[in-house]
């Protein structure tokens, strides 16, 4: 991933977070024909690793000890140049993109345990369930009918050998461009905007 300095993020509680907030992502490894690519939830277990689930058919059942990159995509969302204060001094700006990304390197480990996969799906499922009115539980449905799924899937833990972070926020920007970006995202506020500039803020606060 091309990383200017500027837009490097180290910071690991960053990229949990991140990771945590949006955790759909795309899991990526070289197979027999070549780069190929699946897009799955995924549980941060501690600092160390990544857990997940597929379906038996799917190429990833059969990975074991694979290399992997997992991508997390956090807020992104266009920017005018129209939001800067030096366009209106100058004209000499243009219009670009922010965004938040994380990319997890590490090993691909399948496992089949049937407990395993049962606590994994009832983590996901009372994690994701949360802020429902009545929240579903595994347990709501029949037993004969949850047994005969997991039978259906296999389990997947990625152990992680590092974290790259790029965080792109108007950081190669002076202080008054940024605060343009911020309010220009919430007056605009399309979908992830308001992600984006509170992404943005948090940023700014904690700049050394």
């Amino acid at each position: 991933m091309y990383l200017p300095a500027p837009f490097r993020e180290t910071r690991s509680d960053m990229l949990h977070a991140l990771m945590r907030a949006y955790p759909f992502a795309t899991l990526v490894i070289q197979g027999e024909g070549g780069l190929s690519a699946n897009h799955l939830p995924l549980e941060l277990a501690g600092e160390t690793a990544l857990h997940g689930h597929v379906a038996r058919g799917n190429e990833l059942a059969g990975a074991d000890g694979a290399e992997v990159l997992v991508i997390f995509r956090g807020p992104e969302g266009y920017v005018s140049p129209n939001w800067y204060p030096s366009k209106h001094e100058t004209g000499r700006e243009v219009p670009t993109w922010n965004y938040a990304v994380a990319h997890v390197h590490g090993r691909l480990r399948v496992i089949e345990d049937a407990d395993w996969l049962r606590q994994l799906l009832e983590r996901l499922t009372d994690r994701h369930e949360a802020n429902q009115p009545r929240p579903w539980h595994v347990s709501d449905a029949p037993a004969d009918h949850t047994q005969k799924l997991l039978r259906a899937i296999v389990g997947l833990e990625i152990t992680i050998d590092r974290i790259e972070g790029k965080f792109k926020l108007s950081q190669n920007h002076p202080a008054a461009n940024r605060a343009g970006v911020i309010d220009g995202l919430r007056q605009r506020d399309a979908r992830g905007d308001a992600a984006l500039a509170d992404l943005m803020s948090l940023i700014e606060e904690r700049r050394p």
